[in-house]
């Protein structure tokens, strides 16, 4: 009889989760705190995922309008320079 071989199988690692820095509320959120939202931007000028940054769907939602926003009236830049 021929031998065969047991697959290993793969373990699955799940990243842990982080805390919501604004405790899932999102009027804490404000375009105008330019410290905070360059918190959760990329220095190529990119939002962050919600899963790098552990903020809830809710907050996600006012956190990316935020950052528009603050793009709009030329709080943030759109791209940093290389």
């Amino acid at each position: 009889m021929a031998n065969f071989k047991k697959k290993k199988q793969k373990r699955i690692i799940k990243p842990q989760k982080l805390s919501d820095p604004f405790n899932n509320d999102p009027s804490k959120i404000d375009y105008k705190d330019i410290q905070t939202l360059k918190k959760f931007i990329t220095t190529r000028g990119r939002i962050l995922h919600p899963e790098k940054t552990g903020v809830s769907p809710k907050c996600q939602r006012k956190l990316s309008l935020s950052i528009k926003r603050a793009r709009y009236i030329a709080l943030l830049p759109y791209t940093q320079y290389v």
